[in-house]
């Protein structure tokens, strides 16, 4: 899992997505010539740093999103979450800003929204400051912070290495009120005449969710995916006798949500691995539930 812990290290809080865009468009250029069909390949102007792959004649697109939860500095040493990260007092920021390299200390207040960071010196105001990286790997679990999503980034680069017909998006701002799958939805939906969306995201370890018992198929959480195209899905993996578990949920959202909420007529359900200690430094998703998410994605591409 050598790209997944580089992915890891990206810094891509929502608004600066360009960094990640930029690791994906080069691990693209490096490997294409491996996958079974080279794909067409849309970014730039148009697209803001969200990313379109199309391969062969598509039914069904992938939405992939490449942010991650994170701080900006507000005036003196205030800050302000981008998201909703989810960090104790103590934990280690990163950045740069002009002056330089950052590396300093998250202080919650007696309220929660009571954030700062303590430093040697003033940070520019509006930097943003993420997680520091550090990615721990056993036999059976990962943890990392930023897992939420750049495991659901680097599935949906092993799946391209053999899709022949289908879409992969990596898309921008889902972690902050969302906006890249607005931009998404719309030209995939007129350009290209697909209407079938899978939203490779990481969900959350509940009260009914494990980990170990597969990939999770939500059929509901703050948005509600059109229940024949869940019905469709599910016959699927249940041809291939796939490992999975479904998730019912009162709150939470994705770039599904994002779709439900366009004009456009487009059926979605999100299917991703679960993790606890969300949106935290410590995210951990058992490796088991990564490799079942591959195999279903795999199906599910070709039988949509």
């Amino acid at each position: 899992m050598k790209n997944l812990e580089k992915l890891c290290k990206v810094h891509s809080p929502s608004g600066e997505e360009y960094r990640m865009k930029n690791f994906i468009l080069r691990y693209i250029s490096n490997n294409v010539g491996k996958w079974k069909v080279p794909p067409d390949l849309f970014y730039g102007h148009g697209l803001h740093d969200n990313i379109i792959l199309k391969f062969g004649n598509p039914q069904t697109a992938i939405y992939a999103h490449v942010d991650s939860v994170g701080y900006t500095v507000r005036y003196k040493n205030e800050l302000i979450p981008i998201g909703s990260p989810s960090a104790k007092s103590g934990t280690i920021l990163t950045g740069r800003d002009s002056k330089g390299e950052i590396e300093c200390i998250l202080q919650k207040g007696e309220n929660d929204s009571d954030l700062s960071y303590i430093f040697s010196r003033e940070i520019d105001r509006g930097t943003s400051l993420v997680y520091k990286p550090n990615f721990r790997e056993t036999d059976k679990m990962i943890e990392s912070p930023y897992l939420d999503n750049r495991v659901g980034v680097w599935v949906a680069l092993k799946i391209a290495e053999t899709l022949q017909n289908g879409i992969i998006t990596f898309t921008s701002y889902e972690e902050h009120s969302g906006g890249g799958a607005d931009i998404i939805t719309r030209l995939i939906y007129e350009k290209m005449n697909v209407s079938q969306a899978l939203i490779l995201d990481v969900t959350w370890i509940t009260e009914g969710i494990k980990h170990g018992n597969g990939t999770v198929v939500s059929l509901r959480d703050s948005g509600i995916p059109r229940r024949k195209y869940i019905e469709k899905i599910i016959k699927i993996i249940d041809n291939y006798k796939l490992n999975y578990q479904f998730e019912v949920e009162r709150s939470g959202g994705s770039d599904g949500t994002r779709i439900q909420k366009s004009s456009y007529p487009m059926d979605w359900c999100f299917i991703g691995p679960a993790e606890n200690k969300v949106h935290s430094p410590n995210e951990t998703i058992q490796k088991s539930d990564i490799y079942d998410t591959i195999e279903l994605y795999k199906s599910l591409m070709d039988e949509l």
